[in-house]
């Protein structure tokens, strides 16, 4: 089953089933790889609607963080909630160990020196890492071992 197919799999779910968190979270999803396919003119392959459910992960992690600065705990959790569901849809997370153990071969590999070789890494490391880790976490971790 596809990802696109689960998605409306999902959503016909979550409206049996009266969950409407779920069912409004996947709806948006679903609205925005519709959205995206108008625009690019073509139907998105599963990487491309990967890459979207992150990029959404993405605006409900940074929601939660500025609802939990302005003080507003429940809009704060509606966003952590969102953002649990979506992760579901992602392939299932590296650890941090095993992201440090890829980090350090990939420096051995290309025999990065510092930070002038960061981009050498990162372009290994991002479509390896696709999905299966957030970018934030791989370029944190890169620096600290290029530092």
């Amino acid at each position: 089953m596809s990802l696109k197919e689960k998605l409306l799999s999902d959503m016909k779910e979550a409206m049996k089933s009266k969950d409407s968190v779920k069912l409004g979270t996947v709806r948006s999803v679903i609205s925005a790889v519709k959205n995206q396919e108008i625009d690019s003119k073509k139907e998105l392959n599963e990487e491309e609607i990967l890459t979207l459910v992150s990029r959404e992960v993405k605006k409900r992690k940074e929601a939660a963080a500025l609802y939990e600065k302005g003080g507003r705990p429940e809009l704060k959790d509606k966003e952590i909630q969102e953002m649990e569901i979506l992760k579901t849809y992602l392939p299932e997370q590296v650890s941090e160990e095993e992201l440090r153990k890829r980090i350090q071969e990939v420096i051995s590999e290309t025999g990065a020196q510092g930070m002038k070789d960061f981009g050498k890494i990162m372009k290994t490391l991002v479509p390896e890492f696709k999905g299966k880790a957030d970018n934030a976490l791989i370029k944190e971790l890169a620096n600290e071992y290029l530092n």
